[in-house]
């Protein structure tokens, strides 16, 4: 039985470029990492290491993958479209509609396409 979805592993061919983008936009803190024999780090969300990050120089393909976007739940709708704004991240936001979610759409520096949701609630 699954219990939750624990992270998300992304190649980049520049690490300080994506650790900066993820703690700076969304919050995350780089943290211990096994002694793995493959560069890389692990960005934190709170106590979990939710996006693990591995340096890959190699070209990457474009070719179309099956994996469309990764999501966060989030608090503080405001303070974050304030952040993204005063930052000059471009964003879309979206009702989803039948539900009260908001989402906010973004993409990483190496194309990641992923969503940051917020509950009516917390606007």
């Amino acid at each position: 039985m699954l219990t939750a979805l624990d992270h998300v592993n992304l190649r980049t061919p520049d690490l300080d470029l994506m650790i900066n983008w993820y703690e700076t936009h969304l919050g995350l803190k780089r943290g211990k990492r096994p002694e793995i024999p493959i560069t890389g780090v692990w960005l934190y969300l709170n106590d979990v290491a939710v996006v693990h990050l591995v340096l890959d120089e190699s070209p990457l393909p474009r070719e179309a993958t099956s994996l469309e976007h990764f999501a966060f739940r989030a608090t503080g709708m405001t303070a974050f479209a304030e952040k993204l704004t005063a930052a000059g991240v471009p964003f879309e936001k979206s009702e989803v509609p039948g539900t009260n979610i908001t989402q906010f759409n973004l993409t990483d520096p190496m194309g990641n396409h992923l969503h940051v949701d917020f509950r009516d609630s917390d606007s």
